[in-house]
């Protein structure tokens, strides 16, 4: 995974051939990659597995040549070169690591692991393996947030102090596992936070997290830590090496008088950057700069963007990429949501207020 969240461009010494994938999970989402990935041309869509005969039908009409697989293992026993994996959260850490410690490149739907230990175990094993791992972190790919990047990193706002954050879901997940903790490591924290916490971090280069505070709600009331529930609302503030404060919000099923309110705001000492979603919309996006009252479009829709991250990690083991120590960004992400959580590590400053 690249720090600018693109495609890095194929080596020379390394010619660009198409890869064998296999796709572990071909859900609505394991699709949408499955299909983004045939599209773009850069591999060869080999194998497919789902417990679901209807998706495992679904995602053979768009992949005719592919090989339906049973099982995980049915998968690592074919000649692929990588996997693609988009089953429940629970399963991720587990699966990833046993393909990567059978040779193959990961590609893997968030979160990673259900917490820093998984993550860091999942990161450990391609490490070893020498093996390209990315996670589904697809916002960084939306043109707004590339063009946002850009201007930050050319200091066209100064130096960001300010971060506020938002992705409340006026709906739910519609899986019962998302609901139990032990499956799915956390609520929505886990399933919209990790956008806004990577969109920060990754935004202002990953500088150190130092302290996380943190509140969590469950159909409307604090949540004690630890707890069997998992939270529908949350807010969090996250205080960053340098002094840049990020602030957090997200929820399921919020009453939001639309289907979805998504923003990333950075404010520095020179104007402000927004990513800003239209009309309610989960896809659509607008980026704009700040002078005082001032404000410049940088794009607007169409943008295509969902496939994005998915593509890119396959162009790039195409070219031959091996272990990125950029996944170590992974960890650090995963370590904030664990803050948000009041697991962090002993030591660690964060707190979760009751």
């Amino acid at each position: 995974m690249l720090a600018s969240g693109g495609a890095a461009p194929p080596s020379a010494a390394r010619p660009l051939r198409r890869p064998r994938l296999g796709f572990l999970g071909v859900g609505w989402i394991g699709r949408h990659r499955m299909e983004a990935i045939a599209r773009s041309g850069a591999a060869e869509i080999a194998a497919v597995a789902d417990p679901s005969a209807e998706c495992l039908r679904a995602a053979l009409e768009t992949a005719p040549g592919a090989r339906a697989a049973g099982t995980l293992d049915d998968l690592l026993a074919l000649e692929l070169e990588g996997i693609v994996v988009a089953t429940p959260s629970a399963l991720h850490a587990g699966q990833s690591v046993a393909a990567l410690e059978r040779g193959l490149a990961v590609f893997c739907q968030k979160p990673l692991g259900r917490s820093a230990a998984e993550t860091r175990a999942v990161v450990d094993a391609a490490r070893r393996a020498d093996r390209l791992l990315a996670v589904d972190l697809s916002y960084r790919f939306t043109a707004g947030m590339q063009r946002l990047r850009e201007a930050a990193r050319r200091g066209d706002v100064g130096r960001v102090y300010a971060v506020d954050l938002v992705f409340h879901n006026a709906y739910g997940p519609d899986k019962p596992w998302f609901f139990d903790p032990a499956l799915s490591g956390g609520g929505c924290v886990m399933d919209l936070g990790i956008h806004l916490v990577d969109l920060a971090l990754w935004m202002l280069d990953f500088p150190a997290v130092e302290g996380v505070t943190s509140r969590l709600h469950a159909k409307g009331e604090p949540l004690e830590t630890p707890t069997g529930r998992v939270e529908d609302y949350a807010v969090a503030r996250l205080d960053l090496a340098g002094g840049t404060t990020v602030r957090l919000a997200c929820s399921w099923n919020l009453p939001a008088g639309q289907d979805a309110v998504i923003g990333a705001e950075f404010y520095g000492t020179g104007g402000g950057l927004a990513f800003r979603n239209v009309n309610g919309s989960f896809y659509d996006f607008t980026a704009e700069r700040f002078r005082g009252t001032a404000r410049e479009r940088l794009c607007a829709p169409p943008d295509e963007w969902g496939g994005r991250a998915a593509v890119a990690w396959t162009r790039r083991l195409a070219a031959g990429a091996g272990f990125d120590p950029e996944a170590e960004r992974l960890v650090d992400v995963a370590e904030a949501l664990d803050a948000i959580y009041g697991r962090g590590p002993a030591g660690w400053e964060g707190t979760c207020a009751s």
